[in-house]
């Protein structure tokens, strides 16, 4: 039995990723800033009741992600697998309409959190003498531009080459380190940001190139368990299957916004 711990998974990918590893027989420690949120997620999952627990805290605040991790540890011994999961999103503005505050809350959760995250699971994933880490790219991890989520993408980018530089300077330790690449996910955040766009016209190209969680997730969960690199980038929506996609997706006969 592994012990994995993911930020951010009340719902959305990170509550897809932490069903699937409880299913294969694993335990995790849940994470989410909303008492309410968490009392949802653990009730979703009464079934594997003794091998989940849910964490309350900001990945923002470092001292709370160091709490995080004594917290699994005390409960399911050695953290084998940490996930930065936890992300926001903003509405779909430019870059100067969005208010300040906005944009620095996003930055506090989306970069300062996985930064909080990673070097608080690396200290003690080196005190254990092994594990992994993992951190959640998204869109702008890859340099693309979508006009009113530059914010996001930016946070996004950061990630991509923060993990990376971490990843080199950590070369030769006992801590694996790498990033998941998920595509596009149909989530209550991706639902969040086409309600402030226009919705109609990109709605097609959606349901043309993503995915739902439980698929997605049951492969990252996969590769994850398997992955023995130094660092890893675990990409479910590669180049070659977004261009199939994109030539071939009208007979996917797929529509994610029908209620």
């Amino acid at each position: 039995m592994k012990n994995i711990v993911i930020t951010g998974s009340t719902r959305g990918i990170g509550f897809g990723l932490a069903k699937q590893f409880l299913e294969k027989g694993h335990a995790v420690t849940l994470n989410g800033s909303s008492s309410e949120g968490l009392d949802e997620a653990l009730r979703l999952l009464i079934a594997y009741k003794g091998k989940v627990q849910a964490f309350k805290g900001t990945v923002a605040d470092r001292d709370v992600m160091a709490s995080l991790f004594h917290s699994a540890s005390n409960r399911f011994g050695p953290v084998d697998i940490w996930v930065n999961n936890a992300g926001i999103s903003h509405p779909t503005k430019k870059i100067w309409e969005l208010d300040d505050a906005v944009v620095r809350h996003l930055l506090d959760v989306n970069l300062q959190g996985v930064i909080n995250g990673t070097v608080v699971a690396y200290n003690g994933m080196s005190r254990q003498g092994r594990g992994k880490i993992f951190n959640m790219e998204g869109h702008g991890s890859g340099g693309s531009i979508i006009d009113g989520m530059s914010i996001y993408g930016t946070s996004k980018s950061a990630i991509h080459y923060f993990t990376k530089a971490f990843a080199h300077e950590a070369k030769g330790s006992t801590v694996q380190v790498g990033v998941l690449s998920p595509g596009m996910v149909v989530t209550d955040m991706l639902m969040y940001t086409l309600s402030s766009s226009n919705e109609v016209s990109r709605k097609k190209f959606y349901n043309r190139m993503a995915d739902d969680v439980e698929s997605v997730s049951h492969f990252l969960v996969e590769k994850m368990l398997a992955s023995t690199r130094e660092y890893d980038r675990i990409e479910w929506l590669t180049k070659r299957k977004a261009l199939l996609r994109l030539i071939f997706g009208s007979f996917r006969r797929k529509d994610f916004f029908t209620h």
